[in-house]
């Protein structure tokens, strides 16, 4: 009898597991950067959090000679208002602080990663800061590793500073903290005249996830023709998204590490004719906006006001706008919906908007969420 109960009670067990299994949503993240310098028109108070997961506080800083981060006054005032906002918000969302951003000296950071002494300052250093204003994980944003020994020493990096953080970890008795990267839209620099790629390996082991950026294709750098600057697909070429996404995975990074880039902004041509506005069309330079961008709710104030067509196209999953010789690329909801569908179906680990403050009325990362959580 005593068997035959243990027989029943394992057949319970592994019943109430793949029931369990079955019908519980798998873990997503919803990421979105929130930029330090919109605080006063966007502060931590006005985020939804049930539209996001995980929140980066964007950006700190590292010193180029201590290796220590950089906290400004206004930091410290600002992160400690964001963590424990987004911690106090129904449901809370987990708090991250991004170093670097695309307007940091990424030679910092190399110089940072090439030597012991500088990496376990540096590490030190973000256990302690993260620590003294209650984030959940640190995010890297480095733009970008130069070269191969920039990315070997980028594996060192990684490898040291999980073990750091594991063993703070067990010391205090507190969740360990996270670790995430924004990346190159693809695993490796394949345009660049340095060619070089990530150290997967050391990904796949140390981090807990990377978010490839995926936009910022074609901009003001290409003055004489209108671009789809974050389209899904490229019959034409390598770069777009879904080859981004793909060279990742083949590269051997886990889909459910992978945290796919979503822009909050559009990028702006003057056309050469009026009547040709497709993507590819011939341009004569930037259009409105700081240097050809314009962030969403600039775009719909100017869709509106200017009495512009919007096409949606399905080939390339992306948006654009015309009126007169203004012509604007971005992403609506149905562009966004498209690409939620398209990280969900190869099983991603979620998404990320640049930036929060960006959107309008927050409609698409409404869209997003509730493309992510509806059933199929």
């Amino acid at each position: 009898m005593a068997a035959q109960n243990l027989v029943l009670l394992f057949l319970v067990t592994v019943l109430s597991c793949f029931i369990a299994g079955a019908t519980s949503a798998p873990p997503v993240i919803k990421g979105g950067y929130w930029p330090s310098w919109r605080a006063d028109t966007d502060p931590p108070s006005t985020i939804p959090t049930s539209y996001f997961t995980h929140l980066f506080y964007a950006f700190v800083g590292v010193n180029a000679t201590t290796y220590k981060l950089t906290i400004t006054s206004t930091d410290a005032q600002w992160m400690r208002n964001f963590t424990s906002t987004v911690h106090r918000k129904k449901p809370p969302s987990k708090a991250l602080l991004s170093l670097g951003g695309g307007n940091a000296s990424p030679t910092t950071f190399s110089n940072m990663a090439t030597n012991a002494s500088n990496r376990a300052t540096f590490i030190a250093s973000t256990i302690q800061v993260a620590r003294k204003y209650g984030f959940d994980g640190i995010d890297l944003d480095w733009e970008f590793p130069k070269d191969d020994q920039d990315m070997s020493n980028l594996a060192v990096l990684f490898r040291e500073w999980r073990t750091a953080f594991e063993k703070e970890a067990r010391a205090s008795r507190r969740p360990r903290l996270l670790i995430s990267a924004a990346v190159y839209f693809a695993s490796s620099f394949f345009l660049s005249d340095v060619k070089r790629a990530y150290p997967v390996n050391a990904i796949r082991r140390y981090v807990d996830f990377v978010s490839p950026m995926c936009y910022d294709y074609h901009g003001s750098w290409e003055p004489s023709a209108t671009g789809a600057q974050a389209l899904l697909y490229d019959s034409t070429s390598n770069i777009s998204t879904s080859y981004g996404i793909q060279s990742w995975i083949r590269a051997g990074v886990p889909p459910k590490k992978l945290v796919m880039g979503l822009p909050l902004y559009g990028r702006t041509w003057k056309l050469k004719d009026p009547n040709v506005h497709g993507i590819g069309a011939p341009a004569v330079g930037v259009g409105p906006g700081d240097n050809g961008v314009l962030l969403y709710f600039q775009i719909v104030e100017f869709n509106a006001a200017n009495n512009a067509t919007e096409e949606f196209d399905k080939k390339t999953v992306s948006t654009y706008s015309y009126a007169g010789t203004n012509w604007l690329g971005y992403d609506n909801a149905t562009s966004i919906r498209y690409k939620v569908e398209f990280a969900r179906e190869r099983r991603l680990g979620g998404y990320f908007f640049w930036a929060l403050g960006y959107d309008k009325d927050w409609t698409l990362t409404k869209e997003a969420s509730r493309t992510w959580n509806r059933r199929y």
